[in-house]
């Protein structure tokens, strides 16, 4: 293997996607680009094409050099990728840089990230989806200014337009006469009529690019959900019914398995935020999931599910269903199934953080380090101790140490996360198979931290009142720990 392959390998256990979520769109990570800790934050645009703004953070002190930053687009059918981008570091702070990068195209990209320095160089690989999810407004003082421009050339147009026919064929120095004269109003009004069909065309023309683009705009599908029953217990039926799920626009491709499931489908009752499930559907067929339901609370309950297809566009499904069923006894469609319902004993102060009680006697702390404000990628940091005070031993949960999900209270944000942040192993494997031509063993290494604690790199998107799960998994038992959190708006 060649050096430059070897330096690719390398980033297998450090490359990364924005994994599926709904209203957080910025991608976090923390790991190494060879010998380089970092964080790195992308900030998608939210419009294609558009502006992706990147932070790379370097966590140890060691002395770089240069970072460089290159989007690549997952279909290898493209062009070749442009030179990459010099991230300037930041002034005030010698650890951070940033750099603004072009996302062209809708879909799936490789953010690829380079740094050099006394350590020598350490790549590392982003995959970053870039959908357009809003409009830009045309504010109205911009407007106004562009209208009075636009108005100044057109009476500018007409003008020369006049005087060309007016005097273009007079004598040097000669005044026009009346017939002239009338020739170059005849010029001008003929001009100002064709200016405004122009112009009436250009506006439908307009109109119609900016229709097409509010009906591309990215939204998350829906998926309908009904209850049955089969192998003892209660079933929930799910069907990907969204018409949009096939559309050219909607970068669809075939799925594949996240994780080891093709589907990670959450559970989050509706009315209280008390009752949670993370499950793993079984395949019916193309669109249609089938998983046993464990014994929650009656009631109504959202539904995201995480999927990931084949070009390494990750995305989470949306519904709602009304549970009445209750089984008494759960046989899960897949082991690595999890659940909660907890309506009474909640979070207990302990110090700066919370605690919380497991269901092995265990227990899990939050310190959150301060007042949670939005935008703010402090790392969500979780310690987990046995009855007896001691550091708990973790054993890897699909191949990570631990998954965190959060939602705001009302449902405008949903986010799946993970030590590394908000990371799909089968993201993971596009990218590394488009580098290397096969996967490498090392995408799928369990990724551990230090006994005892976790941390999620994430920064909040909105202000509001949110709920976190925190799965963990030991002596083969899966483990959930609830807290709630306020967050503020950003301080200025």
């Amino acid at each position: 293997m060649n050096g430059s392959m070897s330096r690719i390998v390398a980033l297998a256990a450090v490359v990364l996607t924005t994994s599926a979520h709904v209203g957080s769109p910025d991608t976090y990570f923390e790991g190494a680009a060879g010998p380089y800790p970092l964080r790195v934050i992308v900030r998608t645009p939210g419009v294609v094409p558009g502006l992706a703004e990147i932070t790379v953070r370097v966590l140890a002190p060691l002395r770089v050099t240069e970072v460089q930053v290159l989007p690549v687009f997952w279909d290898p059918r493209t062009a070749a990728p442009p030179p990459p981008d010099v991230a300037r570091r930041v002034r005030g702070d010698s650890t951070l840089y940033s750099a603004a990068l072009w996302l062209m195209r809708g879909g799936s990209y490789g953010v690829q990230v380079t740094v050099r320095g006394d350590a020598g160089t350490g790549r590392l690989l982003v995959p970053v989806q870039a959908v357009a999810t809003r409009r830009l407004e045309l504010g109205p003082s911009l407007a106004a200014t562009l209208i009075a421009l636009g108005l100044l050339l057109l009476a500018g147009a007409v003008t020369v337009v006049g005087a060309a026919a007016r005097e273009s064929v007079a004598e040097p120095g000669t005044v026009p006469d009346r017939r002239a004269i009338r020739r170059g109003r005849i010029a001008m009004t003929t001009s100002a009529a064709i200016f405004a069909l122009l112009l009436l065309g250009a506006r439908a023309w307009w109109h119609a690019v900016d229709a097409a683009y509010r009906t591309g705009l990215y939204r998350p599908v829906h998926i309908s959900a009904a209850e049955g029953r089969g192998g003892g217990g209660p079933l929930l039926r799910l069907a990907i019914d969204d018409t949009a799920w096939s559309k050219p626009e909607h970068q669809w491709t075939p799925l594949i398995p996240d994780h080891g499931h093709l589907m990670h489908l959450f559970l989050v009752q509706d009315s209280s935020l008390d009752a949670f499930a993370h499950l793993h559907p079984l395949t019916v067929d193309s669109a249609t999931f089938e998983t046993h339901l464990p014994p929650l609370p009656r009631g109504r309950y959202r539904l995201y599910a995480d999927v990931v297809h084949e070009s390494g566009f990750a995305e989470t499904l949306t519904g709602s269903v009304d549970l009445t069923a209750v089984g008494k006894l759960w046989h899960p469609s897949d082991p690595d199934d999890g659940w909660l319902s907890e309506s009474g004993k909640g979070e207990e102060g302990r110090g700066n953080g919370k605690t919380v009680s497991l269901q092995d006697g265990s227990t899990m702390t939050w310190d959150a380090g301060g007042p949670l404000v939005v935008d703010c990628d402090a790392p969500l940091a979780f310690e987990i101790r046995t009855a007896d005070g001691r550091p708990a031993v973790l054993e890897p949960y699909m191949g990570m140490a631990a998954h965190l999900m959060l939602t705001r209270e009302d449902g405008a944000v949903f986010v799946h996360l993970h030590p590394s942040g908000t990371a799909s192993i089968a993201s993971q494997e596009v990218f590394l198979r488009r580098a290397l031509g096969t996967p490498h063993p090392t995408a799928h290494a369990p990724m551990l931290s230090q006994p005892g604690t976790v941390s999620f790199p994430y920064g909040f998107p909105k202000p509001g009142r949110y709920r976190l799960w925190v799965q963990v998994k030991r002596n083969g038992r899966i483990l959930t720990g609830r807290f709630s959190a306020d967050v503020g708006p950003t301080q200025i």
